[in-house]
């Protein structure tokens, strides 16, 4: 699988040049947002939406959104190259919420960088955050692949449903992170998961579903799939944060203890405060409610969290969530090699370790 993220990456970059190029003129303007009014000033949209989204994208990231779709675009049995400008749909979406979460969060890091509020400003990073949730509906506007106009609609639909979907999740979330008590259980933090990280995975596997005009049943497990392997990816990035805690800072692009210092009620923060001991659970929340952490404070929690099997816990319950999404695939009929990397990337997800 990560031969086929390293394949694709370079495709999928260029295409989202193509919606959102480096550089802003007149011209682009005109084809994508229509005449001006008056007069627009390419270079204040240069400033404010092209250099920090380029500035992130340039970063990094795995695009793994963006090559799922192109692989179950290949296993209906379609050209992937033939529809790559849609495939950049999720992948702009998901470093939108990106942008808009590290403010939400207070992030100071993200891919080993300041966070964008940090380098170009709150002001001018909630606006490119949240252009970057409308930006990609002008791939459908366009219609690159020149589909029907039913099946254009049923995209904008599934789009508006899944962006809602996903302001729930995050809606969950912040109130979760202000609160000093941990008071939901496991169903509530993983439907979070589903709202909020599971959205733009059912977001990928939906849209390629309808672009190649699937049948609803395959559509819908498709987004079971999609759905289950990015909350197991999720699940997979909170043990992570722990584990490269463990290490050297920065190691992980992220802030050490990122999650703890941040007060995220994780799976593994709800486990151990259900799970360790009274005096321990009582510790933990404590330091998770703190409004600043020292790092001897950030192992002290991250102890609790394994002394309690919480680790592994959460662990077990990704695992789990990939045999879950393998199976969505069993009574599909899907090209053979296209197949092969689906199920291989429910394995990546929980086994990676960047």
């Amino acid at each position: 699988m990560r031969e086929t993220l390293a394949e694709w990456r370079p495709d999928v970059d260029e295409a989202i040049e193509e919606v959102l190029p480096r550089e802003i003129d007149e011209a682009y303007l005109e084809e994508y947002f229509g005449e001006p009014s008056y007069s627009y000033d390419p270079q204040a949209i240069q400033t404010a939406l092209a250099d920090p989204i380029w500035d992130l994208l340039d970063r990094g990231g795995k695009r793994w959104r963006a090559v799922l779709f192109l692989v179950l675009v290949d296993a209906f049995g379609e050209e992937p190259e033939n529809y790559l400008p849609y495939a950049t749909i999720p992948e702009i979406l998901h470093n939108g919420t990106i942008i808009v979460d590290d403010v939400e969060d207070g992030a100071s890091m993200r891919r080993g960088a300041p966070a964008l509020h940090h380098e170009f400003g709150q002001d001018i990073a909630l606006n490119a955050g949240n252009a970057m949730y409308f930006i990609p509906l002008k791939i459908v506007t366009h219609d690159p692949g020149e589909l029907g106009s039913d099946t254009r609609l049923q995209a904008y639909e599934m789009l508006m449903h899944e962006l809602n979907r996903t302001h729930l999740g995050q809606g969950m979330d912040i109130c979760w992170h202000n609160e000093q008590e941990i008071r939901i259980d496991e169903e509530e933090y993983l439907e979070m998961c589903a709202c909020k990280t599971g959205c733009l995975g059912r977001i990928v596997a939906r849209l390629a579903a309808i672009v190649t005009e699937q049948d609803d049943e395959t559509e819908r497990a498709v987004a079971q799939y999609a759905e289950k392997v990015s909350v197991a990816f999720q699940i997979g990035d909170d043990i992570l944060d722990v584990e490269h805690s463990l290490g050297e800072a920065g190691e992980f692009g992220k802030e050490f203890g990122n999650d703890v210092r941040e007060g995220k009620k994780t799976l593994m923060a709800i486990h151990a405060i259900e799970h360790a001991p009274e005096e321990e659970a009582d510790r933990l929340a404590e330091i998770l409610a703190a409004d600043a952490n020292t790092d001897d404070e950030i192992l002290e929690a991250i102890e609790i969290l394994q002394s309690a099997n919480s680790v592994e816990f959460a662990r077990d319950t990704a695992l789990e969530l990939a045999a879950d999404a393998r199976g969505q695939l069993d009574d599909l009929d899907l090209a053979e090699g296209p197949e092969s990397d689906l199920r291989a990337f429910t394995e990546f997800v929980v086994e990676r370790d960047v």
